[in-house]
Order: structure tokens, then C-alpha cells, then sequence
């Protein structure tokens, strides 16, 4: 596809002088070794001057992308006159024959990475003329000499004509073909023969294929040009995304070079300077990454992304990091390629178009009453003069807004004029209509995730609202976000409008019953748009993003209330899930802290909507049934003390209502019942669910004499398995429990730990699979219960070594201990965060078992690369830690962490 010719080739390889040194090449003997050394020696040496012109000038890819294509063209033209004169001479060859190399894919279109695959065919008459064989088969043994990897297919050209007609992959292998060698009319017949018998009246079949195509790839690679780890040549919005647009100009207007497609109408000459920078960028950040990698890898992993950053000249910014600027870069690529694309498709359809039959979004549902100035053009919402949006910028917010009323698609040339007006949207920030028409896409219940997106291709959300413009594209170096800022605040809007139109009831059932209960519905559209703004700041994102929303909200249109409520939310959007997934749901302090800073029933259920579509829109994966247990518990706690202005029921009063119910479930006889609740402390009866007292009664009554039992079940309530341990208590029970399930590939999500009246631990911890998920077979589980026995019964196990993940050592995550002095009224609550690690958790058990202190509960959570967990602390006399025992169990758990700490990525 490229157009630039290598540069100073013979610094690459002089095909003259290499040709006469094989011609020189002594007859008689086998001159196959000799050949390929000397093939060899200018391979490497062609290679080496590449890469150092990659790294003297790191951001011209296609420059080097076109050198590389010369390279090999070089070498199999050179390797094929071997073949031909000194293996195979044949000085009057008939015919029959006649062998033509032609390339394919990369190589037919002339830009190839440092490790890309050679894809080549060859042309022979029909016949299978000896001769033809033994140069194809001298020929690919020798580029196999020379550790080529070559994608090979030997065809007459009617095979090739007919397997095109056929296959989709063939045609578009076809579509690219470049002569490289051999007999040049068997190559001219063969493409002659494509757009003759093939490519004659078959646009909208092809078109069709290559979108469809285009789709499942996209599907397959995440469906996002805005996923963290992007596939550089199959991801959406990569080079792939750039070569369909070019397939399907070549396909149906017979060009030959991508600026062809300007005279084809498909882009402007400023949208083809576009398509040119990103694919220049994108073949410099894949030739850099085949370089590293040292072979053929497409994926942009967090392991590479530094290290490219660094190669490509970017450095460090106040508020972002080298690697972050280079990843918005990336993406904003990404973006332009999306945008092309739709541009360039809805022009294509334009060209094509005939009744029922378009290859754009879904068509008018309706005719609007009103067109308010726009114009329908084949049921797309379209300008009706080139300067509509100069005569009043209010326009261009209106042309969005009535899209996303009427649920209409926007013509690609109200699009094209919208992004190239799209800085008149400075002048109407503060005009109330704008801001009305704004608000009104934000809020539409139907796609108003749709509409935002177009906004934002268009250039415009961000010129209206600059404080999003800061965060279009933006990244954040870890594991545990999926998508760029931007993207992930419209898709949290697609889920929030989903959920409004209670299509998500099955998976989110209390939040779709609270839409129904809010009373401003805008208040939530716009929390949830802004609850990310100020991120790549430097400060606190969630203390800068509500200053943002102060300002922001009237110029919406809210009321001062509104307003309020939108910084309020953007400031604590985080509160639910960090009280609900670190602290002890069932320590009354916990829930009393979390109403206070609530304060009303209305922020409740705004704020655990947007924690829902937060984490949801985070990526996939993100969200499970444990995460949705406890933020039912902290809400369902939380709406009866903000209710009722106090709990229902006293403690006392709930562990008798605890008793009595679970003696009615169980049947027992009241003696038999008031011996197994009087084993229990009260603590016990507050923080375990019904469900589990009645197993765990069960598993008590079961119980042999002495000796620990241990049973593991499925918890459908938190999507994750119950490990439940009764056996007698002892020192460093806990650390050998959890050093068990680590010895078993189990990583532990929630624990509580009770001691009996009569010494027996009683300890309920929640599991997961290597995939986050419960053990649903049988047979795992019963790998879980004989590890965990023979750790409690012997010696605990090694704990393993290693990472999660390799490429969490890319990531500097600073180990923590934090100290939550009044987070407890009964216990000392220490967060410690670190990087997460196999044993982690077992690790720090046993710091705190070996500091000689009692464990109550733990709770777990992961963030990627980075791990959070929170132990209630006691001493062994079951007080509160003081001052000297805090410090001193500080320094040994961070003495821990050292032990397990990577060494940090550079």
C-alpha cells in the first residue's frame, strides 16, 4: 500500500555486486551453501542498516516498512536467478515452462516489518512441467536456508481465477498481488484475468465481506480502538482498519495508491493527510515493536509500551508519564482511524447506494415533523449549506441533539463539516441553548452513548467541554482499566442508560428498581460523564473532577441542588466500592462511617448507580456476583440507618432473631440449639449470613473430636466458593488455612475468622479460581479441602513463588501499610497495598501470626497489578493495638513485602 520507495538501497543491499558474487560461485559441486551464506551475510547486513535508520529516525514507519519490503524483494529476485542459472538453467524454456513470483499481502503491497512473513505465489502454466518444479522447490529451500518464514502457494493462473471467485482471503490476496519476479505475462495475464472474470460487477459482495470481515476481527481483538493492550495490525482502528479502506478503493474505483482515493472521492485531501500520519505512526510503532520483541508480535503490551515510548523520543510531562503521552498518541491514531473510516464507508455508500441496499448504520425510523434548518438526505440528518454551522455555532450541539431525539444517522458531510467547524463550539460554551442541546444528547435514553461517540470523533465534546478534551485518549499505565478515560466514561453512560431503560434488570435488579425511586435523572447522567474529568492531573482526581463539576453544572443547566449533588457524587464516586470491597461489612463502625458521610437516602442510590456503571464500564471481567453481594450489603445496611435514623434492631435483639431462626431451620430441640448458639460469640451472629450459620452448624454437628474439618462449597450469593474451617484454634491457624488454598492455586476474596467459647476456630473464607471465578467441580473442591488438612495438620506448605502475571513487573506499585485508626471501634484495621503476588496474602498472615496477634477478618481486593488488603487486628488479649505494637507490625509487613517485591521496571 505505501508509496515511498526505499531510501539509499544500496546501503540495504546491492543486488549488482550480490549477483556477481553468485555468479562467480565455481562450477561443479553444490553451489547451495555457498549461495546462501553469501544471501545470509547480506540478509543480516540489510537488517542492521534498517534498524539503525529505525533508530535514528524512529518515527518514519513507512519508510522503513518500504526498506524492509526491498530487502526481501532483493533477496528472493536474487535467490530466484540462482535457482533458475546455476541449479536449474534451462536457456530455451518452452511454454510450459515459465515460473512468475509474485507477492502477496505485505509483500505485494510493499511494506513489511522486521519479522513479517514473506507471502508469495507462484505462477506456472498448466501442464506441471518438471522444470516448474524443481525451481519452486529449489527456491523455497533456500529461502528456508536463509530462516525465512515464507507463506507459499504454487497455482496456475485459472487455480488462482477460480479459488478467488471462492474465497473471500484469496480474492483480497489477489486484489494486492505485485509482479516481484520470473515471467512478468504470466503475472500480467493472471491480473488481467482478476478484474476481468473476478472483480466485474462484484463491489457490494466484496464490500459486504471485508465489513463483515472487518467486524469479527474487531470482536475478536476486544471490540474497542481504546483496549490498553492494542493489537497494533488487527486491533480496531490499526493498520488492518487502514488496509480494508485502501482494499476496497482498489476493489471498486481501480486505485492504485492510497491518494487515489481522494481522486476517487472516497476522502478529502486533508482526511488523506490523516490516514497517512496514523499509518505512518502505526508502522513506526510496529516495526519498533518487532525489533524488541525480537519476532513477529503485534500486541502492544504493557511489557513493551515503555520501552517503545522510550525508543520513540517520548519523555516525561508534569501529570503524565513518557509511556501515558505515548499511549494517548496511540490512541488519538486509533480515533482518526475511526473517524476515516466512518467517513469513508458513509461516502461509499453514497457511491453505491440503491434501494435497501446501504452498508451504513440503520436507516430513518421515522420522518420527523420538524427538520429545525437540517435537511434529510436518504433518510440522514444532513446541513443544507456549507456554512450552516458558521451562520449560528449553536448548530453544531443542535445537529447532535436532534440525531439523538429523532434516531437518525448524521451524513458523513454534516460529519466532515462538523469536525472541520468543530472549534466554533468555543464560542457558544456559556450559551444556554448549546447547553440545552448538550444535555439533552447526555440524558437520551435510546444510544446516548452513541451520540457522544460521534461528538467526540467529530472533535466537538471535546472543544465544548475542554476539561474532557484533556482526557480523550487517555490511558492509564496498568492492568486493571481496559479502555482510555474518554471511552470509558461513554460506555459507563451506555450502561446508565441501560439500565434506565431496564434492559440490564437481570444483572443489576436493585439498580434498575432505584432508577424509578431518583429524582433528577440529569443529576446521574452528569456525575457519571464527569466522575473521571480530572484524571492525569497529578492531585486527586476525585477532589479536582468535583471543583470541574462546580463550575460545569450551571453552565448545563443544573440548579444549584443539582449541582451540589454532581460535585458530591464526583467527589465520593469511589466511597461505596472501597467500603464495600476493604472493609468489615459487618462491623457496626464500618456502616456507621459510610452513612456519615452519605448522609441521604437520594445520594445512596445515585451513588451505588454510578458505582455499578463505573465498575462495569472498567472492562470486562471487572464485574462478578461477590462485587454485587457487597455493595447489596453496604447499601441494604446503609438505606435502613439512613431510613430509620437508627438500626432497626439492636445487636443483642439480631443475634436472638439469628438464634431463633436458624433453630427453626435447623429442627433441632431447643437444648440441642441453645448448646450450639451459646459456642458462638455475639460477633459471629452479626457477621455471617444466615445461609452460612445453618451449613456451618451442619459442618459443627459433623465435626469429629479433635479433629479439624474442613468443608468447600459453592456460594451462589457471591458468585465465588465458601471454605469453611472448624477446627481447634491455634497460633498461625489462619496463615497455615490460607497457605493451604495458595499451595492449591486459590486466591481467597473475603475471610472472617470466630474463635468458640470452648476453643475451636471456626474461620469462613471465600475463593476464587485462577479466572476469578468459583470452583464448580467437585473434584476441585476436593483439592481445596485435602490441601487445606494436610496444612493444618503438618507443616504449611511452601508458599509460591513467582508472579500472577509477568507483565505486572512492568508496573512500579509502591508497597503500602496504612494504618485506619477509627475505621474500628473494636479492632486496629491495617490496608496494606503492594503488587500483587501468588501467597500474598498468606505471606502477611503469617507477619501478623509471627508478631503474636489475633486476625478477625481479611478482605481482598485486586486492581490489576496491585493488591488490597485489609486485616482486622487484635492483640492476643483481644485489645487494640497500641502505638509501639502498630509500628512494629508496620515495619514487619512492609519487611515482607521487600521479600516478595520485583525488581522494578526501568
Amino acid at each position: 500500500m505505501t508509496e515511498l520507495a526505499a531510501e539509499r538501497r544500496r546501503a540495504i543491499i546491492d543486488r549488482r555486486a550480490l549477483a556477481d558474487a553468485l555468479a562467480a560461485l565455481p562450477r561443479g559441486g553444490d553451489l547451495t551453501p555457498s549461495a546462501t551464506s553469501i544471501l545470509r551475510g547480506a540478509l543480516a547486513a540489510g537488517r542492521t542498516e534498517i534498524a539503525s535508520r529505525i533508530v535514528a529516525e524512529p518515527n518514519r514507519g513507512r519508510s522503513h516498512a518500504a526498506a524492509y519490503a526491498f530487502l526481501a524483494d532483493q533477496v528472493v529476485r536474487l535467490a530466484f536467478d540462482f535457482v533458475t542459472h546455476r541449479l536449474f538453467p534451462n536457456p530455451n524454456p518452452t511454454l510450459a515452462e515459465r515460473v512468475a513470483l509474485v507477492g502477496l499481502g505485505g509483500t505485494g503491497r510493499g511494506e513489511m516489518a522486521p519479522f513479517s512473513d514473506l507471502d508469495l505465489m507462484m505462477l506456472v502454466p498448466p501442464g506441471g512441467a518438471p522444470w516448474c518444479e524443481q525451481v519452486v522447490e529449489g527456491l523455497l529451500y533456500l529461502l528456508w536456508d536463509l530462516k525465512l518464514k515464507v507463506g507459499q502457494s504454487v497455482r496456475t493462473p485459472t487455480e488462482a481465477i477460480a479459488l478467488a471467485k471462492s474465497d473471500m482471503t484469496i480474492r483480497t490476496s489477489l486484489l494486492e498481488a505485485r509482479y516481484l519476479w520470473g515471467d512478468e505475462a504470466l503475472s500480467d495475464e493472471t491480473a488481467l484475468r482478476f478484474r476481468r472474470d473476478v472483480v466485474a460487477g462484484t463491489n457490494r459482495e466484496f464490500v459486504a465481506a471485508k465489513l463483515a470481515e472487518r467486524d469479527e476481527r474487531h470482536r475478536r481483538m476486544g471490540d474497542s480502538r481504546y483496549v490498553v493492550e492494542p493489537n497494533v495490525k488487527d486491533g480496531k482502528g490499526g493498520l488492518r482498519d487502514l488496509h480494508t479502506l485502501y482494499w476496497i478503493g482498489k476493489y471498486v474505483h481501480g486505485v492504485r495508491q492510497p491518494t487515489e482515493l481522494v481522486g476517487a472521492g472516497l476522502l478529502t485531501a486533508e482526511e488523506y493527510r490523516r490516514f497517512e500520519r496514523a499509518e505512518r505512526f502505526f508502522w513506526s510503532v510496529r516495526c519498533h515493536l518487532h525489533l524488541a520483541a525480537g519476532r513477529a508480535e503485534e500486541r502492544l503490551g504493557f511489557d513493551r509500551q515503555r520501552e517503545i515510548a522510550a525508543a520513540m523520543r517520548y519523555s516525561d510531562r508534569p501529570g503524565k508519564s513518557a509511556v501515558e503521552r505515548f499511549m494517548q498518541f496511540y490512541f488519538l491514531n486509533a480515533k482518526t482511524v475511526g473517524d476515516l473510516t466512518g467517513l469513508f464507508l458513509a461516502q461509499l455508500d453514497e457511491q453505491l447506494a440503491r434501494s435497501g441496499r446501504r452498508f451504513g448504520l440503520p436507516s430513518l425510523r421515522r420522518r420527523p415533523a420538524r427538520l429545525d434548518g437540517f435537511v434529510l438526505d436518504r433518510g440522514r440528518l444532513s446541513i443544507p449549506s456549507d456554512d450552516f454551522f458558521a451562520q449560528d455555532p449553536v448548530r453544531l450541539l443542535h445537529l447532535f441533539a436532534f440525531a439523538a431525539s429523532n434516531r437518525l444517522e448524521i451524513h458523513p458531510a454534516a460529519m466532515r463539516a462538523a469536525a472541520r467547524d468543530a472549534r466554533l463550539a468555543d464560542t457558544v460554551r456559556d450559551d444556554p441553548r448549546a447547553n440545552a442541546s448538550f444535555l439533552e444528547v447526555l440524558t437520551d435514553r435510546n444510544a446516548p452513548d452513541l451520540v457522544l461517540r460521534w461528538m467526540n470523533e467529530a472533535g466537538v465534546l471535546g472543544r465544548f467541554v475542554p476539561d474532557f478534551g484533556r482526557v480523550v485518549a487517555q490511558m492509564q499505565f496498568d492492568m486493571y482499566h481496559h479502555y482510555t478515560v474518554d471511552e470509558h466514561s461513554i460506555r459507563a453512560i451506555g450502561l446508565l442508560a441501560a439500565i434506565e431503560r431496564g434492559e440490564l434488570a437481570k444483572d443489576h435488579p436493585l439498580s434498575t428498581a432505584l432508577f424509578k425511586q431518583i429524582s433528577s435523572r440529569r443529576t446521574l447522567y452528569v456525575a457519571v460523564l464527569l466522575h473521571d474529568i480530572a484524571k492525569g492531573r497529578g492531585g486527586d482526581h476525585s477532589e479536582l473532577g468535583a471543583e470541574i463539576a462546580l463550575q460545569l453544572g450551571p453552565r448545563f443547566g443544573l440548579d444549584p441542588g443539582e449541582t451540589e449533588t454532581v460535585a458530591w457524587l464526583v467527589r465520593h464516586h469511589l466511597l461505596m466500592s472501597n467500603t464495600a470491597f476493604r472493609r468489615d461489612l459487618a462491623d457496626p463502625q464500618t456502616v456507621e462511617d459510610f452513612v456519615r458521610v452519605v448522609q441521604s437516602p437520594e445520594r445512596l442510590r445515585l451513588l451505588l448507580i454510578l458505582t455499578v456503571v463505573d465498575i462495569r464500564a472498567v472492562g470486562p471481567g471487572t464485574w462478578n456476583d461477590w462485587k454485587r453481594s457487597l455493595l447489596r450489603t453496604i447499601f441494604e445496611a446503609a438505606e435502613e440507618r439512613l431510613r430509620l435514623g437508627h438500626k432497626e434492631h439492636g445487636r443483642s435483639e439480631q443475634v436472638i432473631y439469628r438464634q431463633a431462626e436458624l433453630a427453626a431451620k435447623l429442627g433441632w430441640e431447643p437444648t440441642r440449639a441453645e448448646k450450639h448458639a451459646s459456642r458462638l460469640h455475639d460477633s459471629y451472629w452479626v457477621a455471617e449470613p444466615p445461609a452460612w450459620q445453618f451449613a456451618n452448624a451442619l459442618q459443627i454437628e459433623a465435626a469429629g473430636k479433635g479433629e479439624p474439618s474442613v468443608v468447600a462449597e459453592d456460594d451462589t450469593e457471591s458468585g465465588a466458593t465458601r471454605v469453611s474451617v472448624f477446627a481447634p484454634d491455634s497460633p498461625g491457624l489462619f496463615y497455615r488455612i490460607s497457605a493451604g488454598l495458595a499451595a492449591a492455586g486459590a486466591s481467597i476474596v473475603d475471610a472472617r475468622i470466630h474463635t468458640t467459647r470452648d476453643g475451636m476456630a471456626l474461620d469462613n473464607l471465600l475463593v476464587h479460581d485462577r479466572q476469578g471465578r468459583g470452583y464448580a467441580e467437585k473434584r476441585l473442591r476436593a483439592r481445596l479441602v485435602t490441601s487445606v488438612i494436610d496444612a493444618i495438620k503438618g507443616d504449611a506448605p511452601a508458599l509460591p513463588q513467582g508472579g500472577r502475571d509477568s507483565r505486572g513487573n512492568v508496573f512500579n506499585v509502591a508497597p503500602r501499610v496504612l494504618i485506619a485508626e477509627q475505621a474500628s471501634s473494636r479492632t486496629t484495621v491495617i490496608e496494606v497495598n503492594a503488587p500483587d503476588r501468588p501467597a500474598l496474602l498468606a505471606r502477611l498472615a503469617r507477619s501478623i501470626y509471627r508478631a503474636g496477634h489475633q486476625l478477625h477478618s481479611a478482605h481482598i481486593a485486586t486492581y490489576g497489578e496491585r493488591a488490597v488488603d485489609v486485616f482486622y487486628v487484635t492483640t492476643a488479649g483481644g485489645r487494640k493495638l497500641d502505638a509501639g505494637e502498630v509500628q512494629a507490625l508496620r515495619e514487619a509487613l512492609l519487611g515482607t513485602l521487600a521479600e516478595t517485591q520485583p525488581a522494578c521496571a526501568t
